[in-house]
């Protein structure tokens, strides 16, 4: 293959943020997630830079300068959004012999679920801007999440079926084209796909990075429920034997680990939210890991830090974020090495 999709653990030029706002979903909640993103920011800031697009800088730039957090290594861009999803409607760079290329694909909100007009446009315009200096930026004409796909940077991803399949994506394409198209665009020579696992809550179709992350390229983290009574157990249980029999480029099983059961959160109506230990956020010399304050916090973190044990382990209070049914790797969208200028 003549590109690659680098995992996660690679080095890093930055990471990408869609600053919330009134004309967002976060309308009613900026008071409670606006500090999430501060929190975000000032970690990101301390390994490497960030790109931010928001409607309105001025006001980002004056919270991130009362936080502390040095302007040199922020760049913010004057950019409407709907929301502030931006593993998904953000670029996926793949490297390719003439160095790092953007991949712009089309974002429709998860499936037609939401307004995603703005969102799918933030690319271009950040492009535009030169936010990502000379980058060769590629519009593939295919529906494509980063939150669908977790790379081991050799050619093999892992994906869940329910969001790749999905009826509101690509229909003209089943499974065999779906492979062939990530071949093509991402180097992708083996497809690893879950047909189980699932989020009380999840607007996604079952993101594979809320469920499942490769951490190397023999390991893999997971969900697991070890509650019979929990509406979840049987799903997972199921995607554990799927991981289970699943097989290294080398033929040998992965080495799995199984992430923390949070204790169930639940939104102001009831409805039980999406809130996992999956969706951390790989970066240089550091691992992002969201937290919910639930009992299973300071576990997750444990556990997080043995499967990183070079990586700086940084918690973030996330609880506000799954209002919105999205964690900290949701927000967030890594441009690897020569993907900035």
């Amino acid at each position: 293959m003549n590109r690659r999709l680098p995992a996660e653990w690679e080095p890093q030029d930055g990471v990408l943020l869609a600053w919330p706002h009134a004309d967002s979903d976060w309308r009613d909640n900026l008071a409670a997630v606006v500090p999430v993103f501060v929190r975000i920011a000032a970690a990101v800031s301390r390994f490497e830079r960030l790109v931010i697009a928001a409607p309105e800088i001025g006001p980002v730039r004056e919270l991130l300068q009362a936080a502390g957090i040095d302007m040199g290594r922020v760049a913010l861009f004057p950019v409407a959004t709907n929301d502030t999803w931006a593993r998904d409607f953000g670029p996926i760079t793949v490297l390719a012999q003439q160095g790092p290329v953007l991949l712009d694909f089309g974002f429709n909100a998860w499936g037609l679920k939401f307004a995603a007009d703005l969102d799918n446009q933030v690319t271009g315009h950040l492009a535009r801007l030169g936010a990502f200096g000379e980058c060769a930026r590629h519009i593939p004409g295919l529906i494509l999440e980063g939150g669908s796909i977790e790379s081991d940077g050799d050619g093999t991803l892992l994906t869940t079926a329910s969001c790749l399949l999905s009826p509101n994506r690509n229909p003209h394409l089943d499974r065999r084209g779906i492979e062939a198209a990530l071949a093509a665009l991402l180097g992708a020579s083996r497809l690893l796909w879950l047909e189980n696992g699932f989020l009380a809550g999840d607007d996604t179709d079952a993101h594979i990075d809320t469920l499942a992350r490769f951490c190397s390229e023999t390991t893999i983290a997971y969900v697991r429920c070890d509650d019979p009574a929990d509406e979840h157990h049987a799903a997972l249980a199921a995607m554990e034997d799927e991981l289970r029999a699943f097989r290294t480029r080398e033929g040998r099983p992965y080495n799995l680990v199984p992430l923390p059961w949070p204790e169930a959160c639940y939104g102001a109506d009831g409805h039980r939210l999406p809130a996992t230990y999956a969706n951390f956020l790989l970066i240089n010399g550091a691992v992002l890991v969201p937290t919910y304050g639930v009992p299973q916090d300071e576990a997750a973190l444990a556990v997080i830090a043995r499967i990183f044990p070079d990586r700086e382990i940084v918690g973030v209070d996330c609880r506000p974020l799954i209002a919105q049914h999205g964690s900290l790797h949701c927000v967030t969208m890594q441009i690897p090495r020569g993907g900035l200028p």
